[in-house]
């Protein structure tokens, strides 16, 4: 319950503006549970959807929810050039297994401004040769920014994939000094 008896809604999201467009952050009891790119009111409206199916909860628009107020604010500071890294807790109940193990290691183990291949940390995980499903767990990452996806680029020196699209992935890269900024 809050502070005026209410029950608080089990997931919580809200759309907050950022340097790469409009993010959905959803969060639960446990911590932040989504960020989902380019959160317009279409693609909005699929994620709550895909959160009340795969939560089993409807999830309630709550900008100024308790659960999402730290979570906005560290966003927007990261985005203002501010912040380096993030100190939330994290609901992990999207993700499993192998994914979420590399995930765990990502979020941990790759800090601001650097990267990883994906073949260097699907060797961090004990699973040499798994580059490519590495690059699956990188698609199925429902934290990305939090949980910096960006950040994994192919050995050879390439960007490689992203689910945000690739010119979100430089622009994540160049705020984090990775790559120059672009020139329009």
């Amino acid at each position: 319950m809050d502070s005026r008896g209410q029950v608080e809604p089990r997931i919580v999201w809200a759309v907050v503006e950022s340097g790469i467009g409009p993010l959905l952050l959803a969060a639960s009891p446990g911590g932040l549970v989504n960020v989902v790119f380019h959160a317009t009111d279409p693609v909005r409206d699929r994620a709550v959807e895909r959160l009340a199916s795969r939560l089993g909860t409807e999830p309630v628009e709550a900008p100024g929810s308790p659960l999402l107020a730290e979570a906005i604010r560290q966003v927007e500071a990261y985005f203002a050039g501010e912040r380096r890294d993030f100190d939330l807790p994290l609901d992990w109940s999207l993700i499993s297994g192998f994914n979420r193990e590399v995930l765990r290691e990502l979020a941990s183990g790759v800090p601001f401004g650097t990267v990883v291949g994906y073949g260097d940390l699907a060797g961090r995980v004990g699973r040499p040769g798994a580059a490519q499903a590495v690059g699956m767990a990188m698609g199925a990452n429902p934290l990305p920014v939090v949980v910096p996806c960006h950040r994994v680029v192919e050995s050879g020196g390439g960007i490689g994939g992203f689910g945000g699209g690739l010119e979100t992935k430089r622009r994540l890269l160049a705020l984090e000094g990775v790559l120059p900024e672009p020139l329009f």
